[in-house]
């Protein structure tokens, strides 16, 4: 490794003193090339991904106890939003017949998807823990991590239930523009909230919660730009990829947005760190980069 890399440069460190949020960009940038936060992300959006095929027979077998013999209320969910997720939407639409209740069917769903989502709340913390430079010796036990793993899946099950209220509440507006306003906002809230009490108690280091809302809102406005747009972009993924992988397609595509999202929230911590660290120690580069870290993210 040369002795002088890229950010110990003069004239990086001049635009460095003269500019704040180049110093701060700086330091995210090189805070994800030495945290390996590209691979923890991958990490996060696999455990993520093993938990969506469980949670889509769960939601397909409740839909089936919700529509028995109810072939009207069929019709207004088949008009509703629950007609755009993946594999649900298709079967409300195209085999409403195949939505069946089943017990087993639930609990089977429900356990392989809280056995997933605890892996990817464990990896949450362990990138964070990465991000943050706590050494492993002094990180959460394998006990407690777990148990911080159940109380973030409640967390996001509890937001789910705050955007659903938020939807209820925005249709009772008369005005498109004014319901569009509604969501995105309340989107923006409720996922900023979410990613602030990751930060702030899914991380072995101390985060009081002054430092860790600037990544949480950048983090929080980007889901909700993403959730405005995403129906867009996933059906142009699965479009764009079915000529090459077929009914492949459709787990790459969301494969590929999990990825986004685990990204976006990594990225958000590197902003909180950054933007500590530059006040801490001034307008410097923060160190000479040495070996990144080598613990496992999974």
């Amino acid at each position: 490794m040369s002795e002088r890399t890229w950010e110990n440069r003069p004239r990086v460190i001049r635009a460095r003193h003269r500019s704040r949020a180049v110093d701060v960009l700086l330091r995210v940038i090189d805070g994800y090339r030495f945290h390996l936060t590209g691979r923890n992300a991958a990490v996060i959006a696999h455990y993520a991904f093993i938990s969506v095929f469980p949670l889509f027979l769960v939601f397909t077998t409740i839909l089936g106890f919700i529509l028995q013999d109810r072939p009207d209320l069929q019709a207004e969910i088949v008009d509703s939003a629950l007609a755009q997720l993946p594999i649900i939407g298709d079967t409300l639409t195209n085999r409403p017949e195949a939505l069946r209740g089943s017990a087993v069917a639930l609990v089977v769903g429900l356990s392989i998807a809280l056995w997933s989502g605890m892996k990817a709340f464990v990896a949450v913390q362990r990138s964070l823990d990465d991000i943050a430079e706590v050494p492993v010796r002094d990180r959460a036990s394998f006990l407690s991590m777990r148990v911080r793993a159940l109380l973030g899946i409640a967390v996001v099950g509890g937001a789910q239930v705050a955007s659903t209220a938020i939807t209820v509440i925005a249709s009772q507006v008369d005005s498109a523009m004014i319901n569009r306003v509604l969501l995105v906002v309340g989107a923006a809230v409720v996922n900023s909230a979410v990613v602030a009490c990751s930060y702030r108690f899914l991380s072995s280091a101390p985060a009081p919660w002054a430092t860790v809302w600037p990544g949480a809102t950048t983090s929080g406005i980007a889901f909700a730009i993403l959730q405005l747009v995403g129906t867009t972009v996933v059906s142009r993924s699965i479009a764009n990829a079915e000529s090459v992988y077929g009914s492949f397609a459709a787990v790459i595509a969301i494969l590929a947005w999990l990825s986004l999202h685990a990204v976006v929230v990594l990225v958000g911590a590197e902003l909180n760190r950054a933007m500590i660290a530059t006040r801490r120690d001034g307008r410097e580069p923060e160190r000479t980069p040495t070996d990144p870290p080598t613990t496992a993210a999974g």
